[in-house]
Order: structure tokens, then C-alpha cells, then sequence
């Protein structure tokens, strides 16, 4: 398991899922940023020296990101 999340640098990573077959692939989740990736995916996108500069996170961006809105209620009955 990687040592810090590709995304933030963050040094806690935890086990999402494993493949149903033992071995070909684990998804990993960062537990600051909450970044999520497959280990068979590229270097891009699973070693932080690799993953894209523009798309780099620092704990100030974590801490001054807007909120995410809600998803809104369900409509009930037939709107068409």
C-alpha cells in the first residue's frame, strides 16, 4: 500500500475494496481528501510524483474548498 495519497500527500490511505480474484487489484482511498484509485491504474494517477501538478492538492486547498452542494430530494410522483 502507497505511503501517501497521490492527490494531497497525506500519509493515511486506507483499503476501499479488493478485486474478487486475490491479488490483481485494490482501490485505495486517501482519508483526507477522500481521492479513491485503483492500483492498476497509471503512474498518473496512483504516485504522487507522477500525478499531475495542476491537480495537486495542499492542505490549504482542503481547508478553503468551497462546500459541495446537497443533492436535492427526490420528486415524487410522475413529473413528465
Amino acid at each position: 500500500m502507497p505511503l501517501e495519497c497521490p492527490r494531497c500527500a497525506f500519509g493515511a490511505v486506507s483499503l476501499l475494496a479488493t478485486s474478487p480474484v486475490p491479488g490483481v487489484w485494490d482501490v485505495l482511498q486517501c482519508d483526507r481528501c477522500l481521492y479513491a484509485w485503483r492500483t492498476t491504474e497509471p503512474a498518473r494517477r496512483t504516485r504522487r510524483d507522477a500525478y499531475p501538478d495542476l491537480f495537486k492538492l495542499t492542505p490549504a486547498d482542503i481547508d478553503n474548498a468551497i462546500e459541495v452542494p446537497a443533492i436535492p430530494p427526490l420528486r415524487t410522483g410522475a413529473a413528465r
